[in-house]
């Protein structure tokens, strides 16, 4: 699956989680569903709001036993984003942002950032046999 979000269009966040969700069903793991929608739209919505450019979601299932859940947004910025440290300051109650790579952390089986082109990709993996 591969969806193209335009700079700043917040709402395209929306039809990118029924995208993904549509293609879960479609390959079999819609017990993902939940999981892979939350931390995609994380992912996207911080490349839209920091980068000042659009993103490209891409996702996969890889084949055989292990089968695992692949997403990445590409965007055109080279700034890569800082999880909070072990003990770092965390968003008051009040703050409506911040939490995004909290949550990616957290429930992601892996993540990472990585330089491609003039930008970056942020990406996530899960188990399919997580679900």
């Amino acid at each position: 699956m591969r969806y193209a979000v335009r700079r700043a269009d917040l709402r395209a966040v929306a039809d990118t989680r029924r995208r993904l969700r549509d293609q879960l069903r479609q390959w079999g793991v819609p017990a993902l569903t939940d999981t892979a929608e939350l931390l995609a739209t994380e992912i996207v919505t911080n490349a839209l709001q920091h980068t000042g450019g659009g993103a490209v979601l891409t996702a996969t299932l890889s084949g055989g036993p292990a089968r695992r859940l692949r997403v990445e947004v590409h965007d055109s910025a080279g700034r890569r984003p800082q999880p909070r440290p072990p003990g770092g300051a965390r968003p008051s109650d009040e703050a409506t942002s911040g939490r995004g790579l909290m949550l990616v952390e957290a429930l992601a089986d892996t993540w990472g950032v990585q330089a491609r082109g003039a930008g970056k990709v942020v990406w996530f993996e899960i188990a399919a046999t997580a679900a």
